[in-house]
């Protein structure tokens, strides 16, 4: 069963999905909440595992971040990793506030981007009992030293130049800068691009995954929030609560899965799905059946009454 909830998150109405199990008629449900990737929105991946877990006795709660999707905030576009990490612990707050979810087991997920902003929220916020990722990434260090830590560092100070310059102007009256998760020429870049390039256009640029409330851009100026932030520094400060990363074995993206569980405190596990990219874990059934069965084993144990 799926129903519609509005929440506050630092003075923004947030817009959410609340899955429960279709069968479910009385007692308190153990809940996990689900946020989505940088550029993504309630309804794409993290629906698809909300669904499943739903399937598998769990309340799950997905949402909107603010500025983005139907959620409020201006302006649109804005990635604030300190609201996000707000936006995570609003929605655990969300759940307390239902009579149907048990506030002493409760769950957090994240995808992509959040899975660095789920385990930043939980480190200091105690109601979250379990955290997981699925594909995590830091968005912090994207920005400052690029995908696989290859970045000319002269491209970071040109862009910190360049968001003090659009606060400036944004000031002055103009109007955001944003900048494509996706640049509109991308069909032309298919050829030379690389794998995960290409990957992410498939989900967010066709009908396979595409949503009309999706990557329509981001605020440029978010670079200086971005680029102080740091998805893993305080990361062993979840223990002794449980940690699960989940990365598919030809995600480009593992290594952030990988030295995370290795800077993490115990209890901690590292999930490879064999032959599983980062995106595959999106919404391929043959990837995403596995992952969810180890979420719901996770989760089952670390969330039983």
């Amino acid at each position: 069963m799926k129903t519609s909830v509005t929440f506050p998150s630092s003075g923004l109405a947030l817009a959410g999905i609340l899955f429960t199990p279709d069968d479910h008629i009385y007692g308190r449900l153990p809940a996990v909440v689900i946020s989505h990737p940088g550029g993504g929105v309630k309804e794409q991946s993290p629906s698809v595992y909300a669904e499943r877990l739903a399937g598998a006795g769990f309340a799950a709660l997905v949402f909107d971040a603010a500025h983005q999707g139907e959620s409020e905030g201006e302006p649109r576009g804005l990635e604030n990793p300190f609201q996000r990490a707000e936006d995570i612990k609003s929605a655990v707050t969300c759940l307390t506030t239902l009579d149907d979810i048990d506030p002493d087991r409760i769950g957090a997920l994240g995808i992509c981007a959040s899975g660095g902003y789920v385990p930043y929220a939980a480190q200091t916020d105690h109601r979250i009992k379990s955290v997981a990722t699925v594909s995590a990434v830091d968005l912090g260090s994207v920005f400052r030293e690029g995908p696989g830590r290859t970045q000319d560092p002269a491209i970071l100070q040109a862009l910190l130049d360049q968001a003090g310059a659009l606060r400036t102007a944004e000031a002055r009256g103009a109007a955001p800068y944003l900048e494509a998760w996706i640049p509109d020429n991308a069909e032309e870049l298919l050829e030379t691009a690389g794998r995960q390039f290409r990957e992410t256009f498939e989900f967010y640029r066709t009908p396979r995954g595409h949503h009309p409330r999706a990557n329509q851009g981001w605020v440029l100026r978010s670079i200086d929030l971005i680029a102080q932030y740091d998805s893993y520094a305080m990361i062993r400060l979840i223990s002794p609560r449980p940690l699960l990363m989940i990365a598919g074995s030809q995600a480009e993206s593992g290594y952030f899965s990988r030295e995370a569980v290795e800077k993490a405190a115990e209890p901690k596990e590292l999930f490879v799905i064999d032959g599983a990219t980062h995106i595959d874990l999106y919404d391929k059934d043959e990837y995403v059946t596995p992952a969810v069965a180890k979420l719901t084993e996770f989760f089952g144990k670390h969330l039983a009454g």
